[in-house]
């Protein structure tokens, strides 16, 4: 008998945020919940769920998350938790650690991959972090 797939609490579909295209923000981005980016962020994401990256999206900043499915640019670091996806159309310049990397053909990634069992802690929730690890 098939079981079917309990979702986690950051697949709810009640508990996304929305950036649409045409929105910009100036600042980071504190999150308990999924994020969907087709705007431009300029600052740091950090969540304890899934964040998607539209093909119109733009993040210029460091990014922290549990999952992330990216179709448009990142400029930053990203430290995922679990499974990094690349699809074909997206563009990523800076270094990637994550557990599990997909990456479609097509996809463009300039920096270092470090793959492994765990990340290091949330940049956004450093207590002494420093400035010169923000990109804005």
């Amino acid at each position: 008998m098939l079981k079917k797939k309990e979702k986690t609490q950051f697949e709810s579909p009640d508990r996304l945020n929305r950036l649409v295209a045409g929105t910009r923000i100036l600042g980071d981005i504190l999150s308990e919940s999924s994020l969907r980016i087709d705007g431009e962020v300029v600052g740091n994401i950090s969540t304890s769920a899934k964040v998607v990256i539209g093909e119109t999206g733009l993040l210029r900043g460091n990014l922290n998350c549990a999952e992330a499915d990216i179709e448009g640019t990142v400029e930053g670091k990203l430290f995922v938790d679990g499974l990094l996806v690349l699809r074909e159309s997206s563009k990523i310049y800076g270094d990637i650690q994550t557990v599990k990397l997909h990456m479609e053909e097509g996809a463009v990634f300039e920096g270092v991959c470090k793959m492994g069992g765990s990340t290091p802690p949330k940049v956004a929730t450093q207590a002494n972090q420093n400035a010169e690890d923000l990109i804005y």
